[in-house]
């Protein structure tokens, strides 16, 4: 069963196609980063203009690639949400046509559960003799890491999560891409630091961990929620507060020393959430996703820990793409799930964000 998949939810316009929601038979992934790394970030009208002007080349691609016509196409599935609502649109109708066309199931999918299930595809020339049904038995820990969202979950199954804990603020990705903008790292933030951070010493500056604490003494609310800007206003604006080695005749701290350190403490309060819920739930495994998922330090950190399992996606499925959407599109599709032509797309889901305190 081939699934067409299309991902237009942010700034990459992406279409796949998975066979039976494990093998990846072409994964084509149309980056805008050219035109919006003069801004820094992601524009809006632009993103959904461009996804406007590529779509029906890159799905033609991705068609091509998996040596197949539109008639071997069984299914389509599609992000409608979260995202930048003018992005989604492009991709939604798009694929609400194709389906139309043709006559084929359609199915629209949240893309942030498709990251969960990234880790289980398996990508041309891998082979997937060998390969177990899913990544992980479940229940297990998920770790939903991006630009936009930052979230523990305990995963039942692959459209049933329960969110434990979130950001109160900026998620981490977010957070590296405002750090590399301020210093002029590049973009986008999240590759670029890691890569640079490489060179750098993560103790030159020990940044501090947020507290979220507040008016619980018994330091319990908030055990899995995370925050971004206290540490990311501590980068931009009282770096020297916290540099380890100070005093006069001190060269000036590189950017690599700064990457590092930011990357460090970035992680650490990801960590200290998974390791809080790991504890409290006696859950073993840890599956990431996200564009952050692609993270050298935090994959090096949870591979440490020789009591847990953690499963990554390979990186090139890590950022936004169409495979994740088809491989997650099978599984509701062959339990017999079907999307009207009139569903829409939602910028939001709720539950995904908290308030604090």
């Amino acid at each position: 069963m081939n699934i067409l998949g299309i991902e237009s939810s942010c700034d990459e316009c992406a279409v796949a196609v998975v066979e039976d929601g494990k093998r990846v038979r072409s994964n084509v992934v149309a980056t805008q980063i050219p035109f919006h790394a003069v801004y820094n970030g992601v524009v809006p009208e632009i993103a959904s203009r461009k996804h406007t002007e590529w779509i029906y080349a890159v799905a033609a691609e991705a068609l091509d690639k998996a040596g197949l016509s539109a008639e071997a196409i069984d299914g389509v599935a599609v992000t409608s949400r979260p995202g930048l609502l003018g992005s989604l649109l492009v991709g939604l109708h798009f694929a609400k046509a194709f389906a139309w066309a043709r006559n084929l199931p359609f199915i629209a999918v949240d893309h942030m559960l498709a990251h969960l299930y990234a880790s289980q595809l398996v990508l041309e020339g891998e082979g997937v003799a060998g390969k177990t049904e899913t990544a992980a038995e479940y229940p297990f820990l998920g770790l939903l890491v991006s630009g936009g969202h930052s979230i523990i979950c305990r995963v039942e199954n692959f459209d049933d999560i329960t969110v434990l804990g979130t950001t109160i603020d900026d998620a981490v990705g977010e957070a590296f891409d405002k750090v590399s903008k301020y210093y002029g790292f590049g973009y986008p933030g999240g590759a670029v630091i890691d890569k640079l951070a490489k060179t750098g010493d993560p103790g030159a500056f020990r940044f501090p961990m947020p507290n979220l604490y507040k008016g619980d003494p018994q330091g319990k609310g908030h055990r899995y929620d995370f925050s971004y800007s206290g540490l990311k206003t501590a980068v931009i604006n009282q770096l020297e507060q916290f540099r380890v080695k100070k005093g006069p005749g001190l060269p000036e701290a590189s950017r690599a020393d700064i990457a590092a350190s930011f990357q460090k403490a970035a992680v650490e309060i990801l960590l200290r959430g998974i390791f809080n819920a790991l504890e409290d739930t006696g859950l073993t495994t840890v599956v990431a996703g996200g564009g952050v998922a692609a993270n050298s330090y935090l994959r090096s950190r949870l591979a440490e820990r020789r009591d847990i399992k953690s499963v990554f996606p390979p990186p090139e499925l890590c950022g936004d793409n169409g495979a994740m959407i088809a491989g997650i599109g099978f599984r509701y599709l062959l339990r017999g799930d079907r999307s009207p032509l009139s569903a829409t797309a939602s910028a939001r889901v709720k539950g995904f964000k908290r308030k604090y305190p």
